[in-house]
């Protein structure tokens, strides 16, 4: 982290201060107080006509014909339906703008009845689509995962009765039953009775882990609202429906799912590359066109077919027929690479935007942490061993309580305790005999059991609940209190545990105070540090608790400048505030989807590509809003179907192998495509200028020799050696084409060069009809001198940094050698014999070597201060200037700490005198 920004996520974390003390209530127990963190309850506002229809009697509820009405008002709790027909998914392989250039080619081929080329032509669009229609084989099936998440099935008093419906029914002002195990049918209110009318005790405990983000079980009461989707723990209640269908709080993450279609980023470069191949294309094509038909009017060469056939050899020889084709080939074979290390690509494009990632916004619930309560260090009471409290909590543990809290603490004595490991019978404690238990009540906030040692045959009283209710039991406890406190600030789950004195079962002893925390994943830290190693920004985004969030941040390694949602929905702040925000927090929490859609959407605005992993319904909005949404391992059917990849392994170090991965595969294919826009800008310059020079043509069957030939070696790049980047990869889109105009007139000079030496030097005819020589010299060279400028092209660098593959290698290579044995012995043209073919292949290997030097130029000086002074629009001058800005503001922020540190520095050395005169004077009083 830069120095700038830690002094400006400084004044972040004072404003989250502020925030969170507002959170805090505080409760007297004994001389020290206690202090209580508030939750943060998910609000959800009802309108005031809605308000009106809630007011059901709960002994009978709605009738059959009110019913009826409101669902024909409202609609059926499910939600809406979008399906994508397969065959206009496959169809949408061939849009875009090189796909559209080479349709046109494809037909003007049928035109002219140039069968051989048409076939080639439409097979390669054809093998196009299919790549990509089969590997992503991807239906669009996130809101059918989400509608399975219904609970099928309520209780429901309808007329005066308590009956069984589908869920699809219910209607606001439905008054339905929720008990244990239930999966809440529709957002509702909770009445705070029981199916018999009579008052309940207690709350309801709910799990909504997959909707909010919570790890741990939240207590709804009276008047609270529970939320479609979510479990019940614990409890049984009535509670009138508020709303259903898209309008329950599951259903909004529905509808952000279904209004995320934009384009994804690598279409965007694909099109924009695509664009200006057909720019250059058309323009010098057409003049061609039109000078041929202008000069060879009233001549069979001026016909229109005729004319339209050479333009049309040309074309196709110039548009890159094959580069969705290798692109695609290269994501394929790199989504293979991907599924050896458990990492499953959906949408075959992720895997280059996931080279581009430079932030990854990640769920916390289930993705870095394990999404259950684990035993985390505990408090002790003076005489008191971490075993002792382990054991005395599972001695008032309920056997076989649903409960998490419970769980945890029988599940942590089990592991640990030699006693309880290996027992035949499971239910018996060796040593001990429970006597008593009482469990758990809302009232009372605590488990009792009576215990009989069979080593002493003493009994005693165990008991286990909330920690003001055991420092009370116990008569008060000041350090335990301090203790609590401590554990609440960092957001741990307390319980105390007391035991009665020997020989009085009524004056209890303070044990100590469990803690419980929903841990860090094992592989999560070393995973965030490793991304910030490759330049790979990570946000924690989560629904649980700020202090919460916070303690699992520092246990990450991270910064705990963790905001509330609150900031993002801030009505006195800009947008542009609220972004920056966004980009300078290691995190929210207490965030609904719709949070953490806003969070991913601003950063993208930013011109930023942002990554998501989750693995809840209320990740999945996020998951299909984010340039590569990730669902992690054990994620919800909503959760895998709204993300481009999905996690096998658990945790998230498997992002580490994809971040590399695809890092690989984006410079192989930048290398590529920057190969490829280079060969076609040489092409289309070299060939406008010889014919209106010189009305020189080359056989269409060589043309499209060097096209297919090149195409197909390059095919092999996917396998090639590549250098991986330590910061997130960009195509840089105008570096790319400035550098392939500027390669492409040093080959077209090459071209020239080639052609002239040959015709005045060695006096080889270019026009004449009986010889072809230069056809083939020129056939020769332009397909070895810019084929092998693709070994150059692979890296930024010297092409020796990074040598290419065996494979790679004797692959274009191969393809030369062949082009030189049918110049040599001509076989689809005259032969030039081998002192031509290998000083031709000699002279293309050595340019090869001044190219690759000029490439290096290029990239050493190129800068966006260089692009802002030579192109200077409006967007780039500001652009510049914040950048500037930015690296004054750092300069100033560096020379303050440089300040403070000197003042550190002398401070301890001033410390450092004063406590050895006071040390000196001691020794000599001491002698004295």
């Amino acid at each position: 982290m830069t120095e700038e920004h830690k002094y400006q996520t400084v004044q972040v974390a004072e404003i989250t201060e502020l925030s969170e003390k507002k959170a805090e209530e505080i409760q007297k127990v004994g001389n020290v107080e206690l202090e209580h963190h508030e939750h943060v309850q998910v609000s959800d506002d009802i309108p005031p006509e809605l308000e009106e229809l809630l007011h059901t009697d709960p002994s009978k509820g709605l009738t059959t014909a009110e019913a009826q009405a409101r669902l024909e008002k409202f609609g059926r709790n499910e939600l809406a339906e979008v399906k994508t027909n397969p065959f206009l998914k496959f169809l949408s392989y061939f849009t875009g703008a090189i796909a559209y250039l080479i349709e046109l080619a494809c037909l003007f081929a049928g035109i002219v009845k140039d069968w051989l080329d048409f076939g080639i032509i439409l097979a390669l669009l054809f093998v196009n689509a299919f790549i990509g229609f089969i590997e992503e084989a991807r239906a669009e099936s996130a809101l059918d995962a989400l509608k399975q998440t219904l609970a099928q099935k309520a209780k429901v008093w309808r007329d005066g009765h308590f009956v069984d419906l589908d869920v699809s029914e219910l209607v606001p002002g439905d008054v339905i039953g929720l008990r244990l195990g239930d999966i809440v049918p529709a957002d509702a209110r909770l009445l705070g009775i029981n199916v018999t009318g009579g008052e309940t005790e207690g709350h309801l405990s709910i799990d909504q882990s997959a909707l909010t983000g919570e790890s741990l079980p939240v207590e709804k009461k009276k008047g609270d609202t529970v939320y479609s989707s979510s479990i019940v723990k614990q409890g049984q209640m009535l509670a009138v429906v508020t709303k259903t269908g898209s309008n329950t709080f599951i259903g909004r993450a529905a509808n952000l799912i279904s209004i995320t279609v934009e384009q994804g980023h690598f279409q965007k470069v694909v099109n924009q590359i695509g664009n200006f191949l057909i720019l250059i294309t058309t323009v010098l094509v057409s003049i061609i066109f039109i000078y041929q038909m202008v000069k060879f009017r009233g001549t069979e060469k001026g016909e229109v077919l005729k004319v339209l056939q050479t333009v049309l050899v040309l074309t196709i020889a110039a548009i890159p027929v094959g580069l969705p084709t290798v692109l695609s080939v290269t994501m394929a074979v790199g989504a293979k690479q991907l599924a050896a290390k458990k990492v499953i690509v959906k949408r075959l494009t992720a895997v280059e935007e996931m080279a581009s990632v430079s932030i990854l916004c990640s769920d916390k619930t289930g993705t870095l942490t394990l999404n259950e309560l684990t035993f985390d260090e505990p408090y002790l009471s003076s005489g008191f061993t971490k075993e002792d409290i382990l054991l005395y909590s599972y001695l008032s543990a309920e056997p076989g309580a649903n409960d998490p809290i419970e769980f945890a603490v029988r599940t942590a004595a089990e592991e640990s305790l030699e006693i309880l490991k290996n027992r035949p019978n499971k239910h018996e404690i060796p040593g001990y005999k429970v006597t008593a238990f009482v469990p758990f009540n809302p009232t009372t906030k605590m488990t009792s059991a009576t215990v009989v040692n069979h080593e002493t045959n003493e009994a005693f009283k165990v008991a286990k609940g909330a920690p003001q209710v055991i420092i009370r039991l116990v008569g008060g406890d000041d350090d335990a209190v301090r203790a609590v406190n401590n554990l609440a600030r960092r957001g741990l789950r307390a319980l105390g545990v007391a035991k009665t004195i020997p020989g009085d079962l009524e004056t209890y002893q303070l044990v100590g105070m469990i803690s419980l925390l929903d841990p860090p994943r094992p592989d999560s830290a070393e995973t965030i540090r490793r991304c910030k190693g490759y330049g790979v920004d990570v946000k924690m985004i989560t629904g649980d608790q700020l202090i919460i969030a916070k303690e699992v941040a520092m246990r990450l390694g991270m910064q705990r400048v963790i905001l509330d949602a609150n900031h993002l929905v801030d009505p006195n702040k800009s947008e542009e505030e609220v972004t920056q925000h966004c980009e300078r927090a290691d995190g929210f929490a207490q965030v609904i989807p719709e949070h953490k859609y806003r969070v991913v959407e601003l950063l993208q605005k930013r011109g930023l590509l942002v990554g998501m992993t989750g693995d809840g319904v209320n990740d999945a909005p996020a998951l299909k809003k984010a340039n590569v949404g990730i669902a992690v391992h054990g994620c919800t059917d909503a959760a895998r179907s709204a993300a481009d990849i999905v996690l096998l392994a658990p945790g998230l170090s498997t992002i580490v192998d994809g971040i590399t991965t695809s890092r690989a595969i984006f410079q192989r294919m930048r290398s590529y495509a920057l190969y490829r826009i280079t060969s076609t800008v040489h092409f289309l310059i070299f060939f406008f200028c010889i014919i209106l020079a010189r009305d020189w043509e080359m056989k269409a069957i060589l043309l499209i020799l060097i096209t297919l030939l090149n195409d197909a070696a390059t095919l092999v790049i996917s396998v090639d050696n590549a250098k991986i980047s330590k910061r997130p990869d960009k195509w840089r889109l105008g570096q790319l084409i400035t550098l392939s105009i500027v390669l492409g007139l040093f080959l077209t000079a090459a071209s020239f060069a080639h052609y002239f030496v040959a015709r005045d030097v060695f006096n080889i005819p270019d026009n004449d009809p009986n010889d072809d020589r230069l056809e083939t010299i020129m056939y020769l060279h332009i397909s070895s001198c810019p084929h092998f400028l693709i070994f150059s092209t692979r890296l930024s660098g010297y092409f020796w940094e990074s040598l290419p593959s065996p494979i790679f290698f004797i692959a274009v290579m191969g393809t030369q050698v062949f082009a030189m044995f049918i110049s040599i012995y001509g076989l689809l043209t005259e032969a030039i014999g081998w002192s031509w073919g290998i000083s031709i292949i000699g002279v293309s290997l050595g340019y090869f070597f001044v190219l690759d030097f000029i490439k290096v130029q290029i990239f050493k000086y190129w800068s966006f201060e260089l692009t802002a002074t030579l192109w200077p629009s409006k967007e780039r001058k500001s652009k510049l200037h914040d950048r500037r800005e930015q690296h004054e503001q750092k300069i100033k922020v560096q020379r303050t700490i440089e300040k403070v540190r000197k003042v550190v520095l002398i401070s301890k050395v001033l410390l450092a005198f004063k406590y050895a005169s006071s040390s000196e004077k001691r020794q000599i009083r001491e002698k004295i």
